[in-house]
C-alpha cells in the first residue's frame, strides 16, 4: 500500500466529522505520521477508558482514522508557550 501524503495540520476550527473525500489513515499509516510507533496506537485504543485520537472498528483487525477526526484530536491538545492554561 502507498504512503499517503497528506499532512495532519492541526486547525482551530469544530471540524464536522470525516466526510466521504477525507482521507483515512490504517494504524500503520497514523504511526508513521504522528512519528510514533504502532504499539502505541493500539495500546491507547485498548485502555480503559480508551484514548488517544477517535477511531473506527471495521473488524477485529481492521481500524481507521480519519484525518478530519485526527486533525482535531491534535488542536485539542496544542499548548501555545506564554499563554494561559
Amino acid at each position: 500500500m502507498p504512503h499517503r501524503t497528506t499532512p495532519l495540520h492541526p486547525t482551530t476550527d469544530n471540524a464536522p466529522p470525516a466526510a466521504a473525500g477525507d482521507p483515512w489513515y490504517t494504524t500503520d499509516e497514523l504511526a508513521r505520521l504522528l512519528k510514533l510507533d504502532p504499539s502505541t496506537l493500539r495500546r491507547w485504543r485498548t485502555a480503559r477508558p480508551s484514548q488517544g485520537p477517535p477511531f473506527v472498528r471495521l473488524s477485529g483487525r481492521v481500524v481507521l482514522y480519519s484525518a478530519a477526526d485526527v486533525r482535531q484530536w491534535l488542536a485539542e491538545r496544542r499548548t501555545v508557550p506564554g499563554q494561559a492554561a
